[in-house]
């Protein structure tokens, strides 16, 4: 660890959160750690997710390839340039924690409501997300908020696995993630890359009791797909 200046040494030391603090600690015992290691040692499946954890405390951390025990070409990750972390624009640095004040504009033009399930909802536990995410557009002028979005935490999640496993996810091209249902709900021409629209509904109070009666009218059937037979039989 003497390749590290003691001030570095302090930033990766100030990482309590398990799954960063985790990678930290192999990579300083290791000098990397693969994504193969990532999920057969530590049992984290999505690797990028558990990389971008530690990239947000503003810990540089390099992408490369190695060759993994099947001789596979995978992806290997290190330290970079402690010096990166100190510059918010760089990529190698990871994104920077959106401020208070992004998060209060997009309230007051939009409502406290998640963008993808359009569920209003307490504004404490609403998230603000890139709508292109910072992995492929990097970082952007928070003056400008309608390049980020308000999520609910398993919208969240559910866009940060789909994204994960996008095959833009490599090519990172940004105006395909824009015209992506994920990026904007409201106007898109496919769903990470499926040719596909999406309409997601929200049971809540006293409606609770018709997702039971839509369930039980779906027999062996999804809710979905007897949503589409109503749909179908009604629109005719």
């Amino acid at each position: 660890m003497s390749e590290y200046s003691a001030e570095f040494l302090a930033l990766l030391e100030s990482v309590t959160a398990k799954r960063p603090r985790t990678v930290i600690q192999h990579i300083l015992k290791n000098g990397y750690i693969t994504s193969q290691e990532l999920k057969d040692v530590y049992g984290y499946n999505h690797p990028p997710r558990a990389v971008r954890d530690v990239r947000e405390y503003g810990i540089p951390l390099v992408t490369y390839r190695v060759q993994g025990a099947d001789g596979r070409s995978i992806a290997a990750y290190k330290f970079g340039n402690p010096n990166d972390g100190k510059n918010a624009l760089s990529k190698a640095s990871g994104r920077t924690v959106l401020s208070k004040a992004l998060k209060q504009a997009l309230i007051e033009k939009y409502g406290a409501k998640c963008f993808i399930y359009l569920e209003k909802m307490d504004d404490t536990v609403l998230q603000v997300d890139h709508r292109v995410p910072y992995e492929i557009g990097g970082e952007h002028d928070e003056k400008d908020i309608d390049y980020f979005m308000l999520l609910s935490p398993s919208a969240n999640r559910a866009k940060s696995w789909t994204c994960e496993h996008c095959t833009n996810w490599e090519k990172k091209d940004n105006d395909f993630c824009l015209r992506c249902f994920w990026a904007h709900p409201e106007d898109y021409d496919h769903v990470a890359g499926r040719v596909e629209k999406v309409i997601s509904i929200i049971f809540t109070g006293d409606e609770i009791e018709d997702y039971n009666r839509l369930v039980s009218l779906a027999g062996e059937e999804t809710a979905q797909a007897t949503i589409k037979k109503i749909l179908h039989k009604h629109l005719k």
